[in-house]
């Protein structure tokens, strides 16, 4: 939490939704901590990135309840279904609005269509999602007279990533851009040939000189230090490099990272794109989306 006048911040982490399947090592599947940052003022609130169940939208919106504000908008980074198919729920609930980029609201009609062959088959209680976000002019707008900034920040984990940027507060919230003692997702990187566009948007993000930056999945006994959340993404980054020109296998990158990063949280989101970049690999004529179905069923 950070104060800035009447302008106000914090993050509710929400637990991952249960899932089906065994990882190479023999753990359970589990899905990566989802983060939602709350901004507001003395009467109102902005919602970024509430989830994606049912259930997850229960308790955040219990929480979110509890700040007794009024939440006028909520935010969606980018098109992940994980950061946005409970926006529905929550905004009916409160009455708000759903805002987001164009490329973020072309991106999340590109994941509703993947909902029956993916999500749905992966998690259990997804709500009904359609996409009701709208664009706002110039990419702006306000809470109680402070600046919110949508900054299009390229591919990252997934294509037309944005941060809310809240110069007010020193802010950014990041969704997938930085993570925080939370595996990154990397399969997005066979898609635009590495992880160049990724570095490049971070460079964006510490452009903007925040204090803090909230992660879209994040390990909640982290603070939100900006530094220190820049220079840990670049470095898994960079220790992915090594590691995929090192190993030959997608569970010898798996077990790799897990000796490099033995508290990160996620381990079924690093099996998912190591199986997605060794797949393509190993199978360079197979059609990606069959190779990233197969990478988290």
């Amino acid at each position: 939490m950070n104060l800035s006048g009447n302008l106000t911040y914090d993050v509710f982490v929400n637990d991952p939704p249960p899932q089906d399947g065994l990882l190479p090592n023999g753990e359970p599947k589990l899905f990566s901590p989802m983060a939602s940052t709350l901004i507001y003022g003395t009467d109102d609130a902005v919602l970024t990135d509430p989830g994606m169940t049912a259930e997850q939208a229960r308790v955040l919106g219990d929480w979110v309840a509890a700040k007794g504000r009024n939440l006028t908008d909520i935010f969606i980074t980018h098109g992940h279904g994980d950061h946005w198919f409970a926006a529905g729920l929550l905004a009916e609930r409160f009455g708000a609005r759903v805002v987001a980029s164009a490329g973020t609201i072309a991106q999340m009609h590109a994941n509703l269509a993947t909902r029956p062959f993916l999500w749905d088959r992966v998690y259990a209680g997804i709500p009904p999602s359609p996409v009701t976000a709208v664009t706002v002019p110039g990419n702006r707008f306000t809470l109680e007279g402070h600046d919110l900034v949508i900054v299009e920040v390229g591919p990252t984990d997934s294509d037309d990533t944005t941060v809310l940027h809240i110069p007010d507060l020193e802010l950014v919230v990041a969704g997938d851009v930085i993570y925080n003692g939370v595996h990154m997702y990397l399969a997005q990187s066979v898609v635009v040939g590495g992880f160049g566009p990724w570095r490049s948007a971070i460079d964006k993000v510490q452009a903007l000189k925040p204090r803090h930056i909230v992660a879209g999945h994040q390990n909640s006994k982290f603070d939100d230090d900006a530094g220190r959340t820049i220079a840990e993404t670049r470095q898994y980054l960079d220790d992915a490099d090594e590691l995929l020109r090192t190993e030959n296998t997608a569970v010898g990158f798996f077990n790799a990272k897990i000796e490099r990063y033995p508290g990160h949280l996620g381990r079924t989101v690093l099996w998912a794109g190591a199986s997605v970049v060794y797949g393509v690999r190993e199978h360079p004529g197979q059609d990606l989306a069959q190779i990233i179905l197969a990478a988290w069923l």
